[in-house]
């Protein structure tokens, strides 16, 4: 096979329908369940043909509660099935979550080790598209929060292809968030692009004056801020978090002891976030790598606005990247 023939364009939603399809095809065990994921080809038209390819045995339509189709697919995971589980945004996921926290998190403590949970769950994050306060949110931190359970945020076609068979294979709980404005994303990918670890961070860009350490889409805004930067004569390190649970600290720590300046970018909210518990680390583990404070730059705190200028205006940006960065470097 030529170079040429061996990279295909794709989008990050076809590179997620490719890694289901690879599970299904690769483990009989595999099977997608959630509302409207058969007929209808899912919400963001990930699962689009795999009923058609699969059937409805492995490609299974919900009723429309969050509760049930959870906790269906968490005994399907104790009684040896490899399920995965979509839930159309991250605010309906609070209607499992007692399925998620107090069944699927805490069975293994609970039956002392004798009862895994090889359960994978997908859902949409993040705002941008306007979809007002009860579809929008940024709630991944809450997740991290919670023991027993292992959260992933890929942001790039390689992660959104790789990321969920390596999911997959883990003994406990794998919680895999896709932001929705990601779904449209193009770009290349090999043919054999195979399994990508769930562990690591990652440093997309190289630096030497500041780290930026963000995850999922705020990734590409830091990516697009740090070149801005670049030609202004700062040079920004931009770390992709990936896993938010367990956080990576050793990554953004080495980067960190190279430029001295820490700015998290987290279209979370701001009191009790992600932010907040890399911030602390940080101040634990780094505080004399350190030429000023940690700065945080989040997402407004309030319900996510439906209007498309009051939206924009309660996420971070480029431009307030750009801004805070300068401000931390002028500082130093």
């Amino acid at each position: 096979m030529s170079e040429q023939s061996a990279i295909r364009a794709t989008t990050y939603r076809e590179a997620v329908r490719e890694a289901i399809r690879e599970a299904l095809l690769k483990d009989e065990r595999v099977f997608l369940m959630g509302e409207d994921v058969g007929h209808y080809g899912g919400c963001y038209a990930v699962s689009k043909g795999l009923l058609a390819e699969f059937g409805p045995e492995r490609i299974r339509d919900t009723p429309l509660s969050e509760s049930a189709f959870v906790g269906a697919g968490i005994g399907a995971a104790m009684g040896g099935m490899r399920p995965i589980v979509e839930i159309m945004t991250v605010n309906f996921s609070l209607l499992a979550l007692d399925q998620i926290l107090n069944n699927a998190a805490t069975i293994l403590h609970m039956s002392g080790g004798q009862f895994n949970v090889p359960l994978v769950i997908r859902m949409a994050t993040g705002a941008g598209r306007q979809l007002a306060a009860q579809h929008a949110h940024s709630l991944e931190g809450w997740f991290a929060h919670i023991p027993g359970l292992r959260i992933v945020t890929p942001a790039t076609l390689e992660d959104a292809r790789g990321m969920l068979w390596t999911a997959l294979q883990e003994p406990d709980p794998v919680i895999i968030f896709e932001n929705n404005t990601l779904y449209n994303l193009e770009g290349t990918l090999p043919e054999n692009a195979g399994p990508i670890d769930i562990d690591s961070a990652k440093v997309r860009r190289s630096g030497s004056d500041l780290t930026i350490i963000t995850y999922s889409a705020s990734l590409f805004k830091s990516l697009e801020a740090a070149e801005t930067l670049a030609r202004e004569g700062i040079e920004a390190e931009v770390i992709d978090l990936r896993s938010l649970r367990p956080l990576d600290d050793a990554t953004y720590l080495a980067s960190i002891a190279k430029t001295h300046r820490a700015l998290i970018v987290d279209e979370g909210w701001r009191s009790g976030g992600i932010s907040a518990e890399i911030s602390a680390r940080i101040m634990e583990k780094a505080f004399y790598d350190l030429d000023l404070p940690v700065m945080r730059l989040c997402s407004a705190e309030v319900p996510i606005p439906y209007a498309r200028h009051m939206e924009e205006a309660a996420l971070p940006q480029v431009a307030s990247i750009i801004a805070a960065a300068k401000r931390m470097v002028t500082h130093g």
